[in-house]
C-alpha cells in the first residue's frame, strides 16, 4: 500500500511539474510574465520591465499606494514609512526600526532615498 501511495504521489508531482513547465514556456512565447505584464515596457507597481531595469521607488516622496506595491509592505508599514520621513538613506528604514530586517531585505533593491536638491 505504501509503495502504491509513493508511486501515485510521484506521478502527481511529475504532472504538476510538467504542467508548470509547459505554462512557463507558453508565457515565454507570448512575451508575458505570470503577472500579465508585457516584457516590452509595461509598468506595474513601480517596476519597469524595459531592458531589465527596475524603476526604484523613492521612500521620501512616494505616496502610500505606491509604497504598498513593494513586497512585504502593507497599509501599516507604508504609513510608518511616510510618518517617519525624511530618510537620509534607505537603510534607515531598518536602523530606525520602521520595518523589520526581513522586509527591508526584500525591498532594498527596489527603493531609494533621494535627497532634495540644494
Amino acid at each position: 500500500m505504501a509503495k502504491l501511495f509513493s508511486l501515485l504521489l510521484g506521478v502527481v508531482v511529475s504532472l504538476v511539474f510538467v504542467a508548470n513547465a509547459s505554462y512557463a514556456l507558453d508565457l515565454k512565447d507570448t512575451g508575458k510574465s505570470i503577472a500579465g505584464e508585457s516584457a516590452k515596457g509595461a509598468v506595474e507597481g513601480g517596476k519597469s520591465a524595459v531592458k531589465g531595469k527596475v524603476e526604484q521607488i523613492d521612500i521620501n516622496t512616494a505616496p502610500v499606494d505606491k509604497l504598498k506595491t513593494l513586497p512585504g509592505i502593507g497599509d501599516a508599514y507604508a504609513k510608518k514609512i511616510v510618518d517617519n520621513r525624511p530618510y537620509a538613506s534607505k537603510s534607515q528604514l531598518k536602523s530606525k526600526k520602521v520595518i523589520p530586517a526581513g522586509v527591508y531585505d526584500k525591498v532594498s533593491g527596489l527603493i531609494v532615498a533621494t535627497q532634495p536638491g540644494k
